[in-house]
């Protein structure tokens, strides 16, 4: 297999709740979609894409059960940041924004410093800066 491009899908509970929280953290929306249904945005440099869909309408078109992400990983995203000093930036904007820290910024393993947060429906997210990445 040889896709074209790779991107996630997400179910969420309140697209506009979504949309002011990556907003806020300045991710870029991907597109304008007018059917209610979702809302996207453009992450990183390469515009790795997550779609954030409603539940149900995920659901519906998936046809499968889907994880409870205040309760279980469905996937963690990571993200990379140039210092320590971003991370902790992050941290703070992150929480501004009305997410939650599950773990707060610290170094972890060799060269390896950052913190892990959830957004307002749970899914997670890796924040960190690794020596020389």
């Amino acid at each position: 297999m040889k896709p074209k491009r790779i991107w996630a899908n997400l179910a969420v509970t309140d697209l506009t709740r979504t949309a002011k929280f990556y907003t806020a953290l300045g991710f870029k929306r991907n597109g304008t979609h007018g059917s209610g249904e979702l809302v996207s945005f453009s992450f990183g440099e390469a515009g790795f894409v997550i779609n954030f869909f409603l539940k149900d309408v995920l659901k519906a078109n998936l046809e499968i059960e889907l994880a409870d992400p205040h309760r279980a990983a469905e996937v963690v995203f990571t993200l990379s940041a140039n210092g320590s000093e971003t991370v902790d930036k992050w941290a703070l904007e992150v929480e501004k924004a009305g997410g939650r820290l599950i773990s707060r910024p610290s170094a972890f393993g060799e060269g390896y410093y950052g913190f892990l947060f959830a957004d307002p429906d749970g899914h997670r997210f890796n924040v960190f800066h690794m020596d020389g990445l």
